[in-house]
């Protein structure tokens, strides 16, 4: 069974859920300038670091360069980037599996509102507690932890 072109229909949706819960991984793809796919390769470094590159790849196809605002496009399976949004590898690395977690539960069916930005805000804390813990670079840990002090700084129920 191939992975659908869309995931916008309640058997698009079903379609896609049953391949991911069989183990179906995407080709990740990036689609733009060579700024714009180099700096979304040195997030991918950092989300390989953390060991959640199959994670990203489970729940996004492609991460696009577009000009306007960086937003998860669920229907495309693919999160959309605006350049000029790229400026600190570990934000932008969280933003990739801020945006891979709201796929996640989109997938499985999870209501967005109330709780789902939560879990998403919780899943780019968890990735970075997690890169500061596996990365042996030490300007990597300093930025881990000046980012997450940044998000515990933010009023966020």
């Amino acid at each position: 069974m191939e992975f659908p072109e869309r995931v916008y229909t309640v058997e698009e949706v079903r379609k896609a859920r049953s391949l991911i819960e069989k183990g179906y991984k995407h080709d990740l793809n990036m689609d733009g300038n060579p700024d714009f796919v180099a700096k979304v390769e040195k997030a991918l470094e950092l989300v390989k670091t953390a060991g959640y590159y199959d994670f990203l790849r489970t729940y996004i196809r492609t991460i696009r360069e577009i000009d306007g605002l960086s937003q998860l496009r669920e229907q495309d399976v693919a999160i959309w980037f605006h350049v000029k949004a790229l400026d600190d590898p570990i934000d932008d690395a969280g933003f990739i599996i801020q945006k891979a977690q709201q796929m996640k539960d989109f997938v499985e069916g999870r209501l967005y509102y109330e709780t789902g930005e939560l879990r998403a805000v919780n899943k780019r804390i968890e990735f970075i507690e997690t890169l500061r813990d596996k990365t042996n670079n030490p300007d990597i840990k300093k930025k881990c932890e000046e980012n997450l002090r940044r998000w515990k700084e933010q009023p966020f129920p």
